[in-house]
């Protein structure tokens, strides 16, 4: 368990908190570059580390994101007019670029300097990936942008999807493989996965043996079962700072693919998942549905982004007649049961009344690495780990089955690595169930 201190520093996130100060350091992707289709278009909000900010594009394409309120006496700009390379004010006409300048004050007299000492919060964003990234930190010229391998491709396909709970425990969901044969999988016999695919090992043994170990780019985990006669399935995954988790479903090697639990504020979070590849069609595997679950149309207000259908206001569409029978859970997306139990725990989760366990080691790591980071960047000033080395971030995630006899570390270094192609791999190597 943690301290109801150390509980408050890990999930608090907006201006001012100790998290919310390291995460700052870093570039946070903001919105799909699909969401500003149009130059002059229409503005949109967006919730970000506890922030009321405005997006815009310009007419020469550039991206815009500023405060909410303006400066004058704090009207939306929302309902501003996105005029040439600027956002005007509709209360009493000023404007603002995207540096948060103002560039126009048509209240006060032409002879006036008042506006050179008129500035709106702005933050810097480029666009990468089809995303709209920001930097929200403290440094004149921002650290460079982390080498996530799947958000430095044009091909790369985004899902994403708001979460009503604090960011650390969905992000937690993620690197907590322990969960999945039971809350994903726990009506699934072992004889009926398929013979040598990751289910049959997984199923045979749900309790497998953790090995954790920290990594310049966050925290790295193993979890090992017996495979076929004197070999090991590992599954390996990582957390990076200061949101991301790669899961350990996939080839190790063929499995490029990250995910974001970005902080709206501290009872809201974007789970936003980068990959390349085509993406998985709807099916059923292992009487679960593998495939994006439905979501309801997005409105302009600050929480109508990417909901879900299914929701703690209609009990994500449980089917208890189906959880008797074919079903571990009666919810039917794997997507959705982890929103289920993640959102089950409240807005912020109060760690102090845990039980951990061995199979939280993965957890527990994270969790004082975050800490110890947060601590020591409000203490001593440290920079966290990977703000200004971008190359920390190229690496992979997945599942391999490897003599019992190899350290997994040293056996994975090459499968581990980004941007280097496998032609031996095929993603039928595990077979059976495919990964979600």
């Amino acid at each position: 368990m943690l301290s109801r201190e150390d509980n408050e520093l890990l999930c608090r996130v907006g201006p001012g908190t100790p998290m919310g100060a390291l995460m700052r350091q870093y570039w946070v992707p903001a919105a799909l570059s699909s969401e500003l289709p149009e130059p002059e278009g229409s503005p949109l909000r967006v919730r970000l580390l506890g922030e009321d900010l405005i997006a815009y594009r310009t007419a020469s394409g550039a991206i815009g994101l500023m405060q909410n309120a303006c400066p004058h006496r704090g009207a939306s700009l929302f309902y501003g007019r996105n005029e040439g390379e600027g956002l005007r004010c509709v209360y009493h006409g000023w404007k603002f670029d995207p540096t948060g300048r103002c560039v126009d004050l048509p209240s006060e007299p032409p002879e006036s300097n008042f506006r050179e000492k008129v500035r709106a919060t702005a933050y810097p964003c480029v666009e990468r990936g089809g995303l709209i990234w920001t930097y929200m930190g403290p440094r004149t010229t921002p650290p460079p942008m982390p080498n996530l391998e799947p958000t430095m491709s044009a091909d790369a396909k985004i899902q994403i999807y708001q979460r009503e709970c604090n960011w650390m425990q969905a992000l937690e969901g993620d690197i907590d493989t322990g969960h999945t044969v039971f809350l994903h999988l726990g009506s699934v016999d072992p004889e009926e996965a398929p013979p040598g695919s990751w289910a049959q090992y997984a199923l045979s043994k749900r309790a497998p043996k953790y090995e954790v170990v920290e990594t310049d780019f966050g925290v790295m985990y193993g979890a090992g079962r017996p495979a076929e006669s004197d070999s090991t399935y590992w599954r390996i995954a990582n957390f990076l700072f200061p949101f991301y988790a790669m899961v350990p479903t996939g080839v190790l090697g063929l499995e490029v693919r990250v995910r974001a639990w970005i902080p709206m504020d501290d009872g809201h979070t974007l789970a936003m998942t980068i990959g390349l590849g085509q993406a998985p069609p709807s099916r059923t595997a292992g009487r679960q549905t593998v495939g994006p679950p439905e979501t309801l149309p997005n409105t302009t207000d600050w929480y109508g982004r990417f909901r879900c259908v299914a929701a703690a206001n209609n009990d994500y569409l449980i089917d208890r007649k189906a959880q008797k029978t074919t079903s571990y859970t009666g919810i039917d997306a794997i997507f959705l049961q982890d929103q289920a139990v993640t959102e089950s725990m409240g807005e912020v989760y109060d760690r102090t009344q845990e039980h951990l366990g061995t199979s939280d080691a993965m957890v527990i790591r994270t969790r004082k690495r975050l800490i110890d980071a947060a601590k020591a960047l409000r203490d001593e000033g440290r920079v966290p780990p990977g703000v200004d080395d971008p190359h920390v971030y190229e690496t992979r995630s997945g599942g391999v089955v490897l003599p019992e006899d190899l350290n997994w570390i040293e056996a994975t270094t090459n499968l581990r690595r980004a941007n280097v192609k496998h032609p031996g791999l095929t993603r039928d190597v595990l077979g059976g169930i495919p990964a979600v």
